[in-house]
């Protein structure tokens, strides 16, 4: 048994924050139907082709999903939504600012009728405020919650290299439908959930807020270095490779100096004698580090940082992880099946000793529309009406 066996989950949602927030839901159990619109579905399906003709979005993000294709404008869509409706735990979704209102699809409008239903709405900055109905694309609420300003080198910054401010969305999202479902067992209640693409991407940029407290400047952009932490990035060797290293503490510096660097005195030097002094002379201290490091290979570097119990990583491309020898010892890989044949999907993280998760097939476009529609009492020849008619 599932944590959420038994849970029905309605997606009226496209590209990446509500489908990330329902893809672990089902990975959880629930039954998620997924609404696409007729004839070209999530937009997200078009965004590549790189897993054999799919996209690698929606690959990621949709399976386990159910999908059915409905017209939500049409007006003979209502009694599919009202029969979907009566038979949902859960409504997610990311349309644009007011459109599930004026759908009829919004918490005040549903729990009336409707009082167990939890609605989750994921939007960028959130249901009111002057930014409500601003665009909020990924990369522009990277830049309106300050991480393209932490992110990339003095001279330039840089965009995180993933979806940063969908998947923040998505996470909180799945997380508070997570928290309310456990509330309505308690209090036999449904609720709204409001998430923000902005807020959630603000929280995570927590660290960098408070590190200009009070006014105090922030942390320069250092590229793949550590801004506040110092010896704590990718050091290059002496055989053209990189090896990524790091210390948390003043115990781990005194063991690098002693067993690493082999100048125990370094440790002592008033230019580096705590974290905050390495960060004000950081260029000295990299350039010091440099002249050891150009007479190691980098597997004679890691050796002397492994025995130190120092930590330690290689600098892998996202390629790289999937053969990474982690991911296979731990048996992380499992095969789902999608329109194009089968396809490596990892699990999810975070094990579960009392259950499986769900590793169901990646939906193609309307896949199982009659089927659904058959569930809520539709005949063949009226599911054929409602195809001519493009409703579905």
């Amino acid at each position: 048994m599932r944590p959420l066996d038994g849970i029905t989950v309605l997606a009226f949602e496209h590209a990446v924050a509500a489908p990330v927030c329902t893809r672990h839901l089902a990975d959880l159990g629930a039954r998620v139907i997924k609404i696409e619109r007729p004839g070209a579905g999530d937009f997200a399906r078009g965004y590549d082709q790189r897993v054999n003709g799919l996209s690698s979005y929606f690959a990621w993000a949709n399976r386990s999903k159910e999908s059915l294709t409905l017209d939500i404008k049409h007006p003979d869509a209502r009694p599919i939504l009202d029969g979907l409706i009566e038979r949902a735990d859960v409504i997610v979704q990311n349309l644009a600012p007011g459109a599930a209102a004026r759908l009829g699809l919004s918490y005040e409008a549903l729990s009336p009728k409707h009082p167990r239903i939890v609605v989750c709405d994921v939007s960028g900055y959130g249901a009111d405020g002057p930014y409500r109905d601003k665009k909020a694309y990924d990369l522009m609420v990277q830049a309106e919650a300050g991480l393209l300003a932490v992110t990339g080198t003095p001279d330039s910054m840089a965009r995180a290299g993933f979806s940063a401010a969908d998947t923040s969305a998505g996470m909180y999202a799945y997380s508070s439908v997570l928290a309310a479902l456990l509330l309505r067992e308690r209090t036999g209640k449904g609720s709204h959930i409001d998430v923000a693409m902005f807020e959630t991407l603000a929280e995570w940029m927590g660290n960098p807020m408070y590190y200009t407290y009070g006014g105090q400047p922030p942390a320069p952009r250092t590229g793949a270095f550590h801004p506040s932490v110092v010896p704590y990035g990718p050091f290059p060797v002496g055989d053209g490779r990189t090896v990524m290293m790091g210390l948390q503490n003043e115990r781990e510096w005194a063991t690098f100096c002693r067993e690493v660097i082999g100048n125990a005195a370094l440790e002592k030097d008033p230019r580096f004698a705590s974290n905050t002094l390495r960060t004000e002379n950081r260029a000295a201290l990299e350039a010091l580090i440099g002249e050891v490091f150009r007479d190691l290979t980098a597997d004679e570097l890691e050796a002397r940082l492994d025995r130190a119990n120092l930590a330690t990583a290689r600098v892998n491309t996202p390629a790289d992880l999937w053969q990474h020898p982690q991911l296979q010892a731990r048996g992380r890989w499992r095969e789902v099946a999608s329109p194009v044949g089968p396809v490596a999907s990892l699990l999810p993280p975070a094990s579960n000793s009392a259950f499986e998760p769900r590793m169901d097939p990646i939906p193609a476009l309307g896949e199982h529309t009659d089927g659904i529609l058959a569930e809520l009492g539709f005949d063949a020849p009226r599911i054929a009406a409602l195809r001519a008619a493009q409703v579905v």
